[in-house]
């Protein structure tokens, strides 16, 4: 396996994750454009004598065509969109752990004994009521 660069997925399940992303996707694109194809079959064997002398083969082929080619681009999509998705949800985890360490060092320096430290230099607070 190639060494990873940072901005890739990081662990195995983002890998298995990304995968069924992409293979969704390329059903969906595959589905997609195959339908986009058909109907474009369909215009071009009532408009065109050309396509309606093209073998049934060649006509199979342009059909296998579209729809692979819509596979990749809907699969690749999926991926690069689950990749950036990922990338957002490793963010915001890091960022929470540095806020709650941010928190812990705050409660830290107002703990007790900081507090009681701060009574016996400054002296008991007066009310003047």
């Amino acid at each position: 396996m190639p060494p990873r660069r940072h901005g890739q997925l990081a662990t195995d399940d983002e890998y298995n994750q990304a995968g069924w992303q992409g293979f969704l996707g390329g059903m969906n694109g595959a589905a997609k454009w195959g339908i986009y194809s058909g109907i474009l079959a369909g215009l071009g064997y009532y408009f065109s004598p050309v396509y309606r002398n093209l073998t049934f083969q060649f006509k199979v082929y342009l059909q296998m065509s579209g729809m692979t080619i819509g596979g990749c681009i809907e699969a690749e999509r999926r991926v690069r969109e689950y990749e950036r998705r990922a990338m957002r949800m490793r963010k915001i985890k890091r960022d929470a752990e540095v806020w709650r360490r941010y928190e812990q060092d705050y409660a830290e320096q107002a703990s007790p004994q900081k507090v009681a430290a701060d009574v016996v230099v400054k002296g008991p607070v007066k009310n003047d009521g």
